[in-house]
């Protein structure tokens, strides 16, 4: 067994890589960029070694600047995480020449299976199905155009060196063609140094199952079950689970099959995922093989009970897989979701910042926090924005969803935007809880964009108590810090509280056991639970009702979120609320004669230039941001006044790109 090993990679897997190598008594290395010189998952690595600059070609993507930090430090093996180099070929066969055991799969099957098109001619070898398609290289916007039409719309064009949906686009017609392509082009060759395409038919209605496979260098080769990822945003993952609850035995047992036939033809050991789309009908076809750790392992471990760093490191120093197909049991129910910063009442758009506040919930044997993140650090423009996963595990379906929704309230984060909420009406959506999922769920249920779960009245009548409580506590503070309201301290008085577009009258009364909360005149509710000010939760319970609720003052309101939503509330006492009627509300100022540039980013592409006409929906610029193009479109028509930002130009948040007449 090795006794000390590097991990070139950062974040959350780093961290990861790293806990289970503590377990095994090996010790750890450490890499990182400028930007993460006070990472995490320095601080946790027994030696760290500084690579260079933040842009990740000059420091997590140089090959020669890790096996330099391999020499410097006598590590005897390099795990890559996921991501940068793990799924390079040449890193593989750099490593073994200077004999450093490379804790993955041999170079040969990397370089098969990370070519998108040579291993679609594999797979079919192999026996595996494969999804229609083009198998060739495509030679440029016309010849792309002609190959879509000749496979029939919808088609998905993927940059052959692809993963973790970048350099991915689907179009609807041959419009979609003629705009996009050259931007997947664009994607591919910037995020993975190759600007081949492939095109493929589109399966509608899909669902996007992967199986995980386990191999050792004595040939043994098992598959540990499937997960759902269908649920996606711009074709990158938001919520797995394992197994899916759509796969029946029979289906697991084919899938399973298919893709340990498909590992054996490359010869591969180590731990790989085989990726299929599946049709309603239950027909699934290759899409392609992951030949690296997932970012979505953790849900196979929670139901199997393997770790699967542990045996990716077994079979790097050549022992043998200590169980068989056979072995493989999956028990309960496992649910991963990703908690991204982006902002999901702003169109998704990424968000980086300093991480001001940040609380993940506590884990316990069915709650686990993946993460790489800190109080104070920051989430920058250079890496994935990626802050945390979080798994939850049970012994069915609805309990793991439960307890998703449970660990979601009990995340605090602040400085930057993240997409929180959004998970959390996710696990509440029927439709998911049903487990009727497409690889279009979110696009289906969420057309117009994300403005937050929708709450019943008997939530935001619990939020009304929540509300009142923070107003009569703040009031209560104030009188009795520093006189603030040149009065005694305030019993519980009656509030009115506005939220939701509803108006609730509440009053408190003290008993033994905490406060009775009178609403509307109604019979009294139990509430247990205390909040001072400056504290960021309330934790408690309504009539026995358990309820977590961040509370934030937002200039004379509150703004209250729990259950995947927030809500602003006014908390008065009677007599002002009488009078607040009478306020003028402030219009906010009108912003549609300016393209304003919606997150940090750089400016690729500008189209127009001053006096040119522009049309509703027209493409006017490309903003890249985290390693993704967005597409700026004009929101009405109209002709530009004036060019305020060119290519190249880095941009803040609300930059002004253009103006309009």
């Amino acid at each position: 067994m090795f006794s000390k090993i590097l991990i070139a990679n950062r974040g959350e897997i780093a961290c990861r890589v790293i806990r289970t190598a503590r377990r095994m008594g090996i010790a750890t290395v450490a890499v990182y960029s400028d930007a993460d010189a006070r990472a995490p998952h320095v601080k946790l690595a027994d030696e760290s070694v500084r690579l260079g600059p933040a842009p990740a070609s000059e420091s997590y993507l140089n090959a020669e600047l890790i096996l330099d930090a391999c020499r410097a430090t006598g590590s005897q093996a390099v795990h890559p995480g996921y991501g940068f180099l793990s799924e390079r070929e040449s890193f593989a066969r750099a490593l073994a020449e200077a004999d450093i055991a490379f804790i993955g799969p041999p170079a040969e099957a990397i370089a098969a299976m990370g070519d998108k098109i040579e291993s679609k001619k594999l797979a079919q070898g192999a026996g595996v199905s494969v999804v229609p398609g083009y198998i060739g290289e495509i030679r440029d916007t016309g010849h792309a155009v002609e190959i879509a039409n000749g496979i029939g719309y919808p088609v998905m064009m993927k940059a052959s060196a692809g993963g973790g949906g970048k350099g991915m686009r689907l179009a609807w017609s041959e419009k979609d063609v003629l705009e996009t392509f050259d931007s997947v082009r664009r994607e591919g060759l910037s995020s993975f140094g190759d600007d081949r395409i492939l095109i493929e038919k589109f399966i509608e209605s899909p669902r996007h199952i992967e199986i995980q496979v386990l191999g050792d260098k004595q040939g043994n080769i098992l598959y540990l079950g499937e997960r759902e990822c269908s649920v996606q945003r711009r074709h990158q993952k938001v919520v797995e689970e394992a197994p899916s609850p759509f796969v029946t035995p029979e289906m697991r047992k084919a899938m399973g099959e298919q893709a340990v036939a498909l590992a054996r033809t490359v010869g591969y050991h180590s731990a790989g995922t085989v990726e299929f789309i599946a049709g309603a009908d239950r027909s699934f076809y290759f899409l392609e093989m992951n030949t690296r750790l997932q970012v979505e392992h953790p849900v196979t471990e929670k139901v199997t009970g393997l770790d699967l760093v542990e045996q990716m490191i077994r079979v790097a120093a050549g022992e043998a897989l200590g169980f068989g197909q056979d072995d493989v049991k999956l028990s309960g129910w496992s649910v991963e979701s990703r908690v991204y910063a982006e902002d999901p009442y702003r169109g998704f758009l990424p968000s980086t910042g300093r991480l001001v506040r940040y609380r993940p919930p506590r884990e316990s044997e069915h709650v686990r926090v993946d993460d790489g993140v800190a109080e104070g650090g920051e989430v920058s423009m250079f890496y994935d924005p990626m802050i945390a996963k979080l798994i939850t595990y049970g012994d069915t379906r609805e309990a793991a969803i439960d307890r998703q929704i449970e660990a979601l309230d009990s995340f605090l984060i602040e400085g930057i935007g993240h997409n929180v909420d959004f998970l959390s009406a996710l696990m509440q959506h029927p439709r998911f809880r049903a487990g009727a999922l497409t690889t279009g769920f979110i696009a289906e249920e969420y057309p117009e964009g994300f403005a937050g779960a929708p709450a019943d009245e008997g939530l935001i009548a619990d939020l009304a108590i929540v509300a009142a409580l923070a107003g009569h506590e703040t009031d209560r503070r104030a009188c009795a810090v520093s006189g603030q309201l040149n009065g005694p301290v305030p019993a519980p008085d009656l509030r009115v509280v506005r939220i939701a577009g509803t108006e609730h009258r509440v009053r408190f009364e003290p008993y033994e056991g905490g406060l009775l909360a009178f609403l509307d005149a109604a019979e009294a509710k139990e509430l247990v639970g205390r909040w001072q000010p400056g504290q960021a939760r309330f934790r408690g319970t309504i009539d026995g009702r358990a309820l977590t609720v961040a509370i934030a003052r937002r200039g004379r309101q509150w703004r209250l979120t729990t259950r995947g939503a927030s809500h602003l509330a006014d908390v008065l006492p009677e007599h002002v609320a009488a009078l607040s009627r009478y306020m003028i509300e402030k219009v906010p100022p009108d912003l549609s004669k300016y393209l304003i540039c919606p997150m940090p980013g750089l400016l690729t592409a500008l189209h127009v230039g001053e006096g040119d006409p522009v049309e509703a929906g027209q493409p006017l610029a490309v903003v890249e941001a985290m390693k993704m193009e967005n597409i700026l479109r004009a929101e009405k028509a109209g002709k530009v006044r004036k060019v305020n930002a060119k290519p190249g130009d880095s941009l803040a948040v609300d930059a002004v790109i253009l103006e309009f007449e």
